[in-house]
């Protein structure tokens, strides 16, 4: 999935002091905090499938998608969610 995202020219002058490439930092900041949710809800997803009987999903995208499935986990802001 692609996103967009516009910094002011003093935003990026500021990345460029600490980063080689801002666009690289970017992406890998990105992809760091996704893995940290993803390590977060696999336990949230196993502890419910363990309870309620449930089949585990095989391999990490589907467990998330499971997640979303059954319902342990919500869009962040939903009107449930408690995040």
């Amino acid at each position: 999935m692609d996103y967009t995202i516009t910094l002011t020219d003093t935003q990026v002058k500021a990345l460029e002091w600490v980063a080689t490439d801002p666009k690289n930092w970017i992406q890998n900041a990105a992809n760091a905090r996704a893995q940290v949710a993803v390590a977060n809800i696999l336990p949230l997803l196993t502890a419910h499938c363990n309870e309620n009987n449930i089949q585990l999903a095989v391999g990490e995208a589907a467990q998330v998608t499971q997640a979303y499935d059954l319902g342990v986990i919500i869009k962040l802001g939903s009107s449930t969610s408690t995040e």
